[in-house]
């Protein structure tokens, strides 16, 4: 469910009437829904209420910094995967002992400020890394409380359906330590200075509608924690990662409830305290990317509709061939005027195409268009290629709206460049 509803045939974000939030920042923008994000985040809290978990915001899905507040404020915590993400929930509010810093290639800078930083727990991805941590922790003077990030080898995008491009937990991926090598590692971590072993963590990949993937995965998980902890080992808290997908299209995930119920049953008996990393369930939904037709052409065999959003905007399409779904902003007089219409930005690339052969009504230049589901990584994943600049985007409340970032501007984008002496 979302707070992105037609009425009297105009697309309103919750009260706000969605023309007129164009009328007033230009298009092409993002618009998020605190309501929405509200929503997923408390029927998160209540499917998991027995267990009281963790949630720290995956965010990577979205970053923007009235997002990540509007989620602190809640009682989430962040998942962080760079060390920009980390001052970013920072800056946010949300407390460090609610942030965990994942990544697999964490920098010594990006260490050291979150170690100073007093971070809940750093999830460490290599053996490299930790003497990496132990390093820096003791020279800082220091104790880094951390999880063994463990790589479950399942076959999670071939038996499942994941995209292979956001499925994680394979043998062949960058991401975590290999299952088999895991107690010698927890056993190298514990003699380690100025660290400190709190947990063990796993994530599998993203996007998934099935529960399949976790109930291969987690049994892995909890049985090694089981032995860790039986071989003394402080482990106190499991994070088992995010990965919980979205209805894009015609997929039917499970509903958080029968998700919690899996957890639960796999958790319970561990006396851990669990850590998740919600971040497309709650953001997916929670945002629209809106754009205005330029023209429509016709290629002789296609008929093209040319928005003025596009790739560098909006990357999932080009880089997964994902679907969102494209509505008009403001709804068709007659529902049986349809025709096939590729909906395309200005990029000179074959690939910045959004849709292929959707049924719209006829558009004309300055139609309002609404892509769906573009809450989690939409914004996040946009560039300036073909010098264009990134976008604004707007958080609305109820019956008020502000603009959240602004639109970039070209002074800004081309002033980052600098001229070398020799062409001074």
């Amino acid at each position: 469910m979302d707070h992105f509803t037609y009425r009297n045939g105009i697309l309103h974000a919750e009260d706000v009437p969605v023309p007129a939030i164009a009328e007033a920042v230009g298009t092409p923008f993002y618009c998020y829904s605190t309501a929405t994000l509200t929503r997923h985040y408390t029927v998160l809290e209540e499917a998991f209420s027995a267990l009281s978990p963790l949630f720290c915001f995956a965010v990577k899905a979205n970053s923007n910094q009235a997002v990540l507040r509007t989620l602190g404020q809640l009682g989430a915590g962040a998942d962080c995967v760079s060390g920009g993400e980390v001052r970013r929930a920072i800056l946010a509010g949300i407390p460090a002992e609610r942030i965990v810093f994942s990544s697999v290639g964490k920098t010594v800078p990006e260490l050291e400020y979150a170690v100073q930083e007093n971070i809940l727990q750093f999830n460490v991805e290599s053996l490299a890394e930790l003497h990496m941590l132990s390093d820096t922790a003791t020279r800082l003077g220091k104790t880094a409380r951390i999880a063994l990030r463990i790589n479950p080898a399942i076959d999670a995008d071939k038996d499942v359906g994941t995209h292979a491009k956001i499925s994680t937990g394979k043998k062949i991926h960058k991401f975590g330590i290999a299952f088999e090598k895991a107690e010698e590692a927890y056993a190298l971590a514990a003699n380690l200075p100025g660290l400190k072993i709190t947990g063990i963590s796993v994530h599998i990949g993203s996007q998934f509608t099935s529960l399949e993937p976790f109930r291969w995965a987690f049994p892995r998980i909890i049985e090694l924690t089981t032995r860790l902890k039986q071989n003394g080992l402080p482990i106190d808290s499991i994070d088992l990662g995010g990965g919980l997908g979205i209805p894009y299209h015609e997929e039917s995930p499970p509903q958080p409830d029968i998700y919690a119920a899996m957890i639960r049953e796999f958790v319970e008996p561990l006396n851990c305290r669990l850590i998740l990393e919600p971040g497309r369930v709650i953001a997916g939904n929670a945002g629209i990317l809106i754009t205005s037709v330029i023209l429509t052409k016709h290629t002789g065999e296609r008929e093209f509709v040319i928005v003025d959003a596009a790739m560098n905007d909006l990357m999932r399409p080009s880089l997964y061939d994902a679907y969102h779904e494209i509505i008009p902003v403001t709804a068709a007089t007659n529902p049986e005027d349809t025709r096939l219409l590729d909906i395309a930005g200005a990029v000179c690339e074959t690939g910045d195409v959004f849709a292929r052969g959707r049924l719209l009504p006829p558009m004309q230049a300055g139609d309002l268009l609404a892509f769906r589901s573009t809450g989690a990584y939409g914004a996040v994943m946009a560039g300036n290629y073909n010098t264009r600049l990134l976008i604004p985007e707007v958080m609305v409340h109820g019956n008020a709206f502000a603009i959240v970032r602004k639109r970039q501007t070209y002074d800004t984008l081309i002033g980052m460049d600098e001229q070398p002496p020799w062409l001074a």
